[in-house]
């Protein structure tokens, strides 16, 4: 056979393969998302989440010093409150559970990079994102909200904000909120083009977070639709977001391709907790390989563009980088 071209050269051995690989990845890029809970000596398994806890503050040095050992730098905090009410007051508290939270970590184990997750779903009586007006969320009284959430977290010693709520201005908002208190150099972490999808339903077990009445689809995005992501996206940069994020992930990378060719900014994906139960469920029975398909996953997203990848998985694909199977 007269073939001049044979692009299977450039597979016949480990060591090829890994030279020529285009696809690339570091430690530095991994997020792991924690629970934090009211109370003390807690570490309570997520039963829709297995082999991940909610911790109280007293308990989280031992997960974050696990997190630094395994070279993961990057932690993300989302909390659960012992009170909620209407207001998601909680969320902006001075001694809610996310700024202890935040206050112990940059104590024990300062080394990490922390990120503070605003919202108020967690936090709120009714579940929802914001301040209800009747049984619909009002955008405009909720940014104000979110600012304060977003800098109470900072001066708790966040290092980054990233707002997951999806108001409309919400990016301003924030970005007013942080300046206006000294915040010029924080960054935010927009969750520019979020889904409503029942891909988060382990997290919502997790968190508590589930709404009391109807969905989150009059805020969240509608899976059916690209170029609404791609609006959301640029507006999200227009307001002065600093890293925009897809999630979920792996349902959604198309997302990912598209806004990072349209874009100068770094791009982050979450993989979110339905898709860690899942590949934790098929592993138990038996139905894929658990290192395997993880690894997997974590390398599609970065070849679809991802910079910063948020995962549940971060502590093990930080060793399976470790061990050479990925990176």
């Amino acid at each position: 056979m007269d073939m001049t071209i044979r692009p299977r050269r450039l597979r016949t051995t480990a060591n090829l393969r890994k030279m020529v690989r285009e696809t690339r990845m570091d430690k530095s890029s991994l997020v792991y998302p924690m629970f934090v809970k009211d109370g003390v000596n807690i570490k309570e398994e997520i039963p829709t989440m297995p082999g991940q806890f909610r911790y109280s503050v007293d308990q989280i040095p031992e997960i974050l010093t696990e997190m630094a050992d395994a070279g993961v730098g990057n932690v993300m905090l989302f909390g659960i409150p012992e009170h909620k009410d209407a207001e998601g007051s909680g969320a902006y508290a001075c001694d809610g559970i996310i700024q202890k939270a935040l206050e112990k970590a940059k104590k024990e184990v300062p080394d990490l990079f922390y990120i503070g997750d605003v919202c108020m779903c967690e936090y709120t009586s009714h579940g929802h994102c914001g301040i209800l007006k009747g049984d619909y969320v009002d955008n405009d009284l909720t940014l104000e909200k979110l600012s304060q959430i977003a800098v109470s977290q900072v001066q708790a010693g966040a290092d980054m904000v990233a707002p997951s709520d999806m108001m409309d201005g919400h990016i301003r908002a924030i970005r007013e909120g942080l300046d206006q208190n000294g915040f010029l150099t924080t960054p935010i972490m927009s969750y520019a083009v979020k889904y409503a999808s029942a891909f988060y339903g382990p997290f919502r077990d997790a968190a508590g977070s589930a709404p009391a009445f109807g969905d989150r689809k009059s805020y969240q995005m509608d899976y059916h639709n690209r170029r609404e992501g791609m609006k959301e996206a640029l507006l999200d940069l227009e307001e002065g977001a600093d890293i925009l994020m897809v999630k979920p992930a792996m349902s959604y990378l198309d997302m990912v391709r598209e806004i990072k060719d349209a874009t100068d900014v770094p791009m982050a994906a979450y993989s979110v907790s339905g898709e860690y139960a899942m590949v934790k469920a098929g592993a138990r029975l038996g139905y894929v390989d658990e290192a395997a398909i993880l690894c997997e996953m974590a390398v599609c997203a970065y070849r679809a563009g991802v910079d910063i990848y948020m995962t549940y998985f971060a502590k093990e694909i930080a060793g399976y980088m470790d061990e050479g199977r990925i990176g």
